[in-house]
């Protein structure tokens, strides 16, 4: 028998990753917009907001090409003075995944752009110098 076409995959609203079209969504794939239940229950709050927002600043502040850490877009976000900025690594990361699949940012690994939903380790942000979508 011959395998049916599945819909293109689709970015999550709220943690910008990847994911594939199931039989379960079969009749609703057009209103699907998160990949999990966990991510459709956080939806986006007003810290996620100032993550992207942040971002977005470091990098118009740097001269052309520059890049910057998530770690300094979290920084910037939390008000303590203690380490407590660590936990907002991964809302950065997703801000970052966002904004990658907004068109606004490119996340690079050793000066080379990578896949956003699928880059592990240290990462880079820089603004987008190209409009081709990435592999």
């Amino acid at each position: 028998m011959g395998r049916v076409d599945t819909p293109e995959p689709k970015l999550c609203a709220r943690c910008g990753r990847s994911f594939a079209w199931r039989k379960r969504w079969a009749r609703t794939w057009d209103q699907v917009r998160y990949c999990s239940d966990a991510c459709r229950r956080a939806r986006l709050t007003p810290t996620d907001q100032a993550l992207e927002q942040a971002i977005l600043q470091l990098l118009e502040a740097r001269p052309a090409g520059g890049s910057i850490c998530p770690s300094e877009a979290a920084r910037a976000v939390y008000a303590g003075d203690d380490d407590g900025w660590r936990a907002l690594m991964e809302p950065a990361r997703q801000a970052a995944r966002r904004l990658v699949a907004a068109g606004r940012l490119e996340i690079t690994q050793r000066g080379r752009v990578v896949n956003a939903s699928i880059a592990k380790g240290p990462i880079r942000l820089r603004l987008c110098r190209r409009s081709a979508p990435l592999p």
